[in-house]
């Protein structure tokens, strides 16, 4: 799967999960690199970093199948193979010799497996236009980072344009 997505140049250039040479490390030198030059310049950064909590449980089955298919171009017995394993998904929890009740799920991907984080990046990675209100904007899976420059006088109008 990643190697059709850097096929087709299709993994967001603002997401660090998922592409190669990138990682946490990268993302996080990216951020602070852009901070840094800011200071150079005589401007501050307002920043505001997001953690999607929930993000791997929000994943709707069918809109990332339609999102699979419609921007990512997967198509066929794959597009078959990621509908075979988003259907039908249940847990249950044993603890000891007690075992709870089946709960179906219709949304989510696991976050522990090798494709869960990957399925929530492409689930996530609907264009944002926030380059033309002078926002930047920086994720790795579920963590998010907004951040605009601008002088010191100026900070109360960033934030609110950030907000």
């Amino acid at each position: 799967m990643r190697q059709h997505l850097e096929a087709i140049d299709s993994i967001p250039k603002h997401q660090s999960a998922y592409r190669s040479g990138h990682n946490t490390e990268t993302a996080l030198l990216k951020i602070v690199n852009d901070l840094l030059l800011s200071v150079d310049s005589g401007e501050v950064k307002v920043l505001c970093l997001l953690d999607l909590s929930v993000a791997f449980d929000t994943v709707e089955h069918q809109m990332l199948l339609t999102r699979l298919h419609g921007r990512f171009g997967v198509v066929g017995n794959a597009l078959n193979w990621f509908q075979s394993h988003s259907h039908g998904r249940s847990y249950s929890v044993t603890y000891s010799s007690s075992v709870s009740d089946i709960v179906h799920l219709a949304c989510s991907v696991p976050q522990g497996s090798v494709m869960g984080p990957l399925l929530c990046v492409l689930y996530t990675a609907k264009p944002v236009d926030t380059v033309k209100m002078g926002i930047n904007s920086h994720m790795h899976v579920d963590d998010t980072q907004l951040y605009v420059h601008c002088k010191l006088a100026d900070i109360s109008d960033a934030a609110a344009r950030l907000e």
